[in-house]
């Protein structure tokens, strides 16, 4: 049977991380729990040490003194061993009924990363009392869908379930609340298998009070998208900007051209050092794409390697050793 670790991030939720430990034990009793504590000023670590002693739970809190939910995800695919990964929020948004469903795809290995849907059931847009999140998860959406030709649906769900082969190569570079953007992106980019399943979702309960910053977390993860076009498109991204700056450069030096062809003079000289300028950037620019499009495919082909060895050595059995012992079973609803 694989084993499965239930990892719950966590950041000054004292008043809910009793109730979600409770609630995904009764759905996964044989589950390993691990709350990573990012570093909570309340009680948040000394509450879920008390739910796990008191309901006999399999495994443990862990510290992470570097806040940002993304630390505390390093932290937790760093240290912890298992067959399947199951990521969900400490705040009670998400249901442990779903839990489940969510595990089936991975565990008979039809998929890598499975992401609980929120939107396609509505949930999201009716629990959210905060407009701007809706548009700016659906302008994310639609960027990242645009860049890889897909068609996923919710792009920021926290409640996800990975496969080990997923987490054990999955290099996490983002700190706060855009590794959710990242995960996606690296599954996207790697060609990882994904599957969306729609889950229930409801907003936080009275006494639990939400971390996110709308402007300062959007800003974050538009960023993440920017960095992941940058260095996984670059001829893409360069070749755009070159484009554009190659046609600003002509529509400024037409005028320069036509009066030279006229009077055989130049009278626009700023014009003219302007456009040559924009052309200049222009190449400069196509050349950087080109020459990084080619680095980033070898990194792609050593990915892939990396990969080939890494599934070759599970079959071999050489990275199966901590992963033996008690397992857990489960079954869909």
């Amino acid at each position: 049977m694989p084993r499965i670790s239930v990892i719950i991030p966590a950041y000054n939720e004292e008043a809910t991380i009793r109730k979600v430990l409770e609630g995904f034990y009764r759905a996964l009793p044989k589950a390993y729990f691990y709350v990573i504590d990012n570093n909570s000023t309340d009680f948040t670590r000394k509450a879920a040490e008390a739910a796990i002693k008191k309901l006999g739970l399999k495994g443990d809190v862990i510290f992470e003194p570097r806040r940002g939910k993304a630390s505390a995800v390093r932290r937790a695919f760093t240290e912890i061993d298992s067959d399947i990964f199951v990521l969900v929020d400490a705040d009670c948004t998400y249901s442990p009924h779903d839990a489940a469903g969510l595990l089936f795809p991975v565990s008979n290995d039809s998929a890598d990363m499975v992401v609980g849907d929120r939107i396609s059931g509505g949930y999201y847009s009716r629990e959210n009392k905060r407009p701007f999140h809706n548009f700016g998860n659906h302008l994310v959406k639609l960027i990242i869908n645009f860049i890889f030709k897909s068609s996923l649906k919710d792009i920021m769900s926290g409640y996800r379930v990975f496969s080990r082969k997923f987490v054990k190569n999955f290099p996490i570079l983002s700190e706060g609340f855009e590794i959710e953007t990242e995960m996606t992106l690296h599954a996207l980019d790697k060609r990882f298998r994904i599957v969306e399943i729609p889950v229930d979702y409801r907003d936080r309960p009275q006494g639990s009070k939400s971390k996110l910053n709308t402007i300062k977390d959007g800003f974050k993860v538009i960023m993440t998208i920017f960095r992941i076009l940058r260095d996984y498109k670059p001829l893409q991204f360069f070749g755009s900007t070159a484009i554009f700056c190659f046609l600003a450069g002509i529509i400024i030096g037409l005028p320069v051209i036509a009066e030279y062809i006229k009077y055989r003079y130049i009278f626009k000289v700023p014009s003219a050092i302007l456009a040559m300028g924009f052309i200049i950037i222009s190449f400069l620019l196509m050349s950087i794409g080109l020459i990084l499009d080619t680095i980033s495919r070898q990194y792609r082909f050593n990915y892939e390697y990396s990969l080939l060895s890494y599934s070759s050595s599970k079959r071999t059995g050489l990275n199966n050793s901590t992963i033996s012992g008690n397992g857990s079973s489960f079954r869909a609803r």
